[in-house]
């Protein structure tokens, strides 16, 4: 029997993207810049939402090319908001729009920025209940992303970006992708 994090176990599409993506090492400016941008998407909503919408979205936001979203206008808000396959929400397609202008004009790019917040391994969750919603780094993340003009990142959302790409590995301890994901952020951290 395959033990995975207790979310993964409500549907198919949540076991996937557990067993696959979750938690694994993402770098690269336009790989984070979605990840961030998905995560801003889902406040308030369920995480299943939007990983059924995600190809939508990523049709919709040109591949989440940051030069391509930053470039958008008035007539590309529009159609986003007339887009029945992503989530239709004024405030957070200006935001994105605003997130990949402010990327665009990142020094060094919001890849290396967001690691700089990677966390040392510390003792695995043994459950769901261990997990924390944020912690420190993701409000110090949180913050100095809206200093430099990011929006809809708060400390909640900065930590469910930290998960998703491999700054913190919060699969629980007897989860079977556990040790795949250190190893991988160990790799991750030696280049």
């Amino acid at each position: 029997m395959v033990i995975r994090c207790g979310w993964a176990a409500s549907a198919s599409d949540y076991a996937a993207y557990h067993d696959d993506e979750w938690g694994r090492p993402v770098r690269g400016d336009d790989r984070v810049y979605e990840r961030l941008t998905l995560e801003a998407f889902q406040s308030g909503l369920s995480w299943l939402t939007i990983l059924r919408k995600r190809e939508n979205f990523r049709a919709a936001f040109a591949g989440f090319s940051i030069p391509a979203v930053a470039a958008f206008d008035e007539s590309d808000v529009a159609r986003l908001m007339a887009d029945p396959g992503i989530v239709r929400n004024r405030a957070k397609i200006d935001a994105a729009v605003s997130n990949a202008r402010v990327a665009l004009e990142l020094p060094g790019g919001v890849s290396d920025l967001v690691w700089r917040y990677a966390e040392e391994p510390g003792t695995p969750p043994g459950t769901p209940a261990d997990v924390p919603a944020w912690t420190a780094a993701s409000a110090a993340l949180a913050k100095e992303l809206r200093k430099h003009g990011f929006r809809f990142v708060g400390p909640t959302t900065a930590y469910a970006l930290m998960q998703a790409i491999g700054l913190v590995n919060d699969h629980i301890a007897d989860c079977w992708v556990r040790a795949e994901v250190t190893a991988l952020r160990s790799e991750a951290a030696a280049h």
